[in-house]
Formats: structure tokens, C-alpha cells, sequence
């Protein structure tokens, strides 16, 4: 199996990156700095990126980047998605200079996600300044925060993560969008660090292709100003806040430039996988998130 060390960025589209320059350092509260052909790298610590948004012809969530140890863990990783038949394609020096790694391997999963394999991440040690006063996003071994995937293909694309990718089952959930709607599954999955979960996968087609990012800041007090923020520049509220059962995240949830929703929280668990016993919750939430909120029009994005 893979040994996979967290979540160390996304790569997003956009028919119009200066929305997402503005959404980043407006709202989110991170250091827009451009990127090559025409892009935008948001920054959210000691890193030059964590969120790579490139210009395209269509929005949507394009990758999800995991990181491995070192030179070799990343060839051990290669072998495995060789072996399990997911085609990797390694990147060219230029892919490994835009996502300022070694080396970056690409692949997809049993429903169709991108992801991408890197090791050696630049770290240029520049301090990281909010323009909107945040005192520090939650990064570092923990990752850049998670990453909620579709997965219709859903046994096949959990069997892939646990046992290609190395990922842990952290917690279920069993979702109705009705009373009388089928269930869709949810599963809740760690990797090699305490992050509660770095990815979930979500039984269903996702157009956007992601129900959302999560990046988390230290105190309770960040959150309310980044809702403030979200008031003030007319982004849509997707879900009020809340608590979650599982990490006990305080967050809530709005909407990015390119159709995902982002979840912006702090407080998250961190668990001793030693001492964890994988569960079903039978609430998302235990208090507030209403996601009807997402439906509603009035707000824009």
C-alpha cells in the first residue's frame, strides 16, 4: 500500500481566475500570487501553494495532490498504481515545476477522480500574511485540511483507496437527501496522520466534481470573520454554522468561483489511530450545518 501523508494541495479550474484571486484573498483570507499560464497559487502557510487554481475552458475541481515521504516512497507508489492497473502517467518537468514538487505522477480512481501522487514540496519559508488579518490556517503533518469526492462507483473506489492508496476508515454515514430517497453511502477515510479524515467518498455524482474542500484556521473568532467576509462580498451561504459529530469541526460552508462548495472550520479532531475504533454516525452534524441554505437563491457566488 501507499503511504500517503496528507493532502498537500488542489488543483481547481477556472474560466475566470481573477475571480478566484479575489475569493482568496478577499474572503478565504490567503495570499494570491500568479502562477504560470495564466493561473493563480493561493498560499496558506510556509509553502508557495495549497490551492493551484489554472485557467480552463470549464469550472470545476480538477486534482487532488497527496504527498508521500521521499524519492522512495513515491517509487513504491508508482509500482502499486502500476499493479493495480490505475495507469499512472508520471508528470514532465514542467508539471513538477507548476505543482513545485520532484516529481508528480497522475491517476485516476474506480469513479473517474484525478489525483495526483508528489513528493519533495518547495517550502520557500516566507511568512505567511493575511491580507484579511488570519492568524494561520491548520496545515503542516496534518495536511492542507480534506477533500470530499463523488465515488458512484463506490465499493470498487473504497476498495482502491484502502488498499492501493493506504487509506483508513475513520467513520460512516449513511446520507438521504429524503425521507424516501435511497441511501448513499459515506465513508470517512485518514491517512498516515491525525487529520480526523483527509478524503470522504460520497456515493454520487457530483458535477462539479467535489462537494467540497475543507481548510480549517485556529479559533472559532476566524470563522465568524471569514462568514463576515462571505456577507460582505455576496458569496452564497451553502450551509449555516455548525458542529460536525465526527471531527467536531465549528464550520460552515459557501460557495467557490468554480462550483464546489468550500467548508471553512476550526477545532477539528485529531486522532491516535491506535486508540480509534472505526463507527456509523447517525447524525452529520450536532448542531446547526443547515444545507438547505444551499438551495436557497439570493446570494451569489
Amino acid at each position: 500500500m501507499i503511504d500517503i501523508r496528507g493532502l498537500a494541495y488542489v488543483v481547481v479550474n477556472a474560466t475566470d481566475v481573477s475571480r478566484w484571486e479575489r475569493y482568496g484573498e478577499d474572503v478565504l483570507g490567503m495570499m494570491a500570487q500568479p502562477a504560470p499560464e495564466g493561473g493563480v497559487y493561493l498560499k496558506m502557510d510556509e509553502r508557495p501553494f495549497r490551492f493551484l487554481v489554472q485557467a480552463a475552458g470549464t469550472e470545476g475541481y480538477a486534482a487532488s495532490g497527496w504527498e508521500v515521504l521521499n524519492a522512495e516512497a513515491f517509487e513504491l507508489a508508482l509500482r502499486e498504481l502500476e499493479q493495480a492497473g490505475a495507469e499512472p502517467v508520471l508528470g514532465s518537468a514542467a508539471d513538477c515545476a507548476l505543482r513545485k514538487a520532484q516529481q508528480v505522477v497522475r491517476f485516476r480512481d474506480p469513479s473517474g477522480n484525478r489525483h495526483e501522487i508528489v513528493w519533495g514540496c518547495q517550502r520557500d519559508f516566507q511568512r505567511f500574511v493575511s491580507p484579511q488579518g488570519v492568524e494561520r490556517f491548520v496545515t503542516g503533518d496534518l495536511g492542507m485540511g480534506h477533500t470530499v469526492l463523488p465515488a458512484p462507483n463506490f465499493d470498487a473506489t473504497w476498495a482502491f483507496f484502502r488498499d492501493v492508496l493506504g487509506f483508513g476508515l475513520s467513520d460512516i454515514y449513511k446520507h438521504r437527501a429524503a425521507p424516501d430517497a435511497p441511501v448513499q453511502r459515506i465513508h470517512f477515510c485518514h491517512c498516515n496522520n491525525g487529520r480526523q479524515h483527509s478524503v470522504a467518498l460520497f456515493e454520487a455524482e457530483i458535477p462539479s466534481g467535489c462537494a467540497h474542500v475543507n481548510v480549517e484556521v485556529p479559533s472559532i473568532t476566524d470563522v465568524g470573520r471569514a462568514l463576515d467576509r462571505r456577507q460582505r462580498h455576496g458569496v452564497k451561504l451553502m450551509a449555516s454554522m455548525g458542529q460536525h459529530a465526527n471531527d467536531q469541526m465549528f464550520s460552515f460552508y459557501m460557495a467557490t468561483p468554480s462550483g464546489f462548495a468550500l467548508e471553512y472550520g476550526a477545532g477539528g479532531l485529531v486522532v491516535d489511530w491506535s486508540r480509534h475504533a472505526a463507527f456509523e454516525a447517525t447524525e452529520i452534524s450536532l448542531w446547526g450545518h443547515d444545507f438547505s441554505l444551499g438551495l436557497a437563491t439570493g446570494d451569489t457566488n
